[in-house]
């Protein structure tokens, strides 16, 4: 496993290489960037991982200080998995080199879900992972489902302005289903006991879902009983179809979708 520490090192080192699986990363490396790393084995010759938490997608400056970060720990778990070729760990400034600002705007259509409470958000998100692709330049990138509306904006994005293809991998789940993110690690035993029960009454309600006449009503009323039983703040509970992300009469093609928050941090989950 080769540590590549700016773009000259990069570029000078990728340089051979023209069948490259690429696993962005935030770092708080856990089990589903893994599987990750294991679909891009699997699926191409060389690996790269970065990991880079970018400031300019927190559209909240508490969120961004409490993110967790242990780059110690990140590289070592990194190192076990054998079949990892290269990890980048840019600086900022080699990611933001060009001080222009982003042209990336969300179409009104795409203000939604999560770009919907966290402004902002998304256009970073698009910004560095176009400067990521750029730098890189890998066939495959590989992106858990978990965050399916990034996943959706960034293949929209990618894949008309690169010859590159955005892979699709399943959410990992923990052994009580609880989908693994960076920000359990924020989490106590309390919370994820309450994440679980969120997970089984959200399997309860997509079920249901068919039988009712006004699916609007039904989740709104299945919101506000999740506020009420956990004490929890809820951004959204709806059901959209996973092919245009507009929202679904049927549980056809179609996800429910939640953001939720669990002693101030900021859960998502689909399913």
């Amino acid at each position: 496993m080769k540590i590549l520490l700016n773009k000259a090192t990069l570029f000078e080192t990728l340089r051979p290489f023209n069948d490259l699986g690429f696993v962005p990363t935030m770092g708080g490396i856990h089990k589903g960037h893994l599987s990750l790393i294991n679909k891009s084995n699997r699926l191409c010759k060389k690996t790269i991982v970065s990991i880079f938490v970018n400031p300019k997608q927190f559209n909240n400056k508490k969120d961004l200080k409490s993110y967790p970060r242990n780059i110690k720990k990140d590289l070592k778990i990194l190192k076990k998995n054998k079949k990892i070729d290269f990890v980048y760990l840019p600086k900022f400034k080699d990611i933001y080199k060009d001080k222009n600002k982003s042209k990336i705007k969300l179409h009104k259509k795409d203000k939604i879900l999560c770009a919907k409470f966290r402004k902002g958000h998304f256009e970073g998100v698009l910004d560095v992972m176009d400067k990521l692709t750029k730098i890189i330049n890998p066939q495959k990138i590989f992106m858990g489902e978990k965050d399916f509306q990034q996943l959706y904006l960034v293949k929209k994005l990618l894949e008309k302005k690169y010859k590159t293809k955005v892979i699709p991998c399943k959410t990992i789940r923990d052994k009580n289903n609880v989908a693994l993110s960076s920000r359990n690690f924020l989490l106590n035993k309390s919370n994820l006991n309450v994440a679980k029960n969120i997970y089984k009454k959200l399997v309860r309600i997509k079920k249901n879902i068919n039988k009712k006449n006004n699916i609007s009503d039904f989740l709104n009323s299945q919101k506000n009983k999740l506020k009420n039983i956990y004490q929890i703040e809820i951004d959204y509970l709806e059901l959209r179809n996973i092919n245009n992300l507009k929202i679904s009469n049927t549980n056809k093609n179609s996800r429910i979708f939640i953001a939720y928050y669990l002693n101030n941090v900021r859960l998502i989950d689909n399913l």
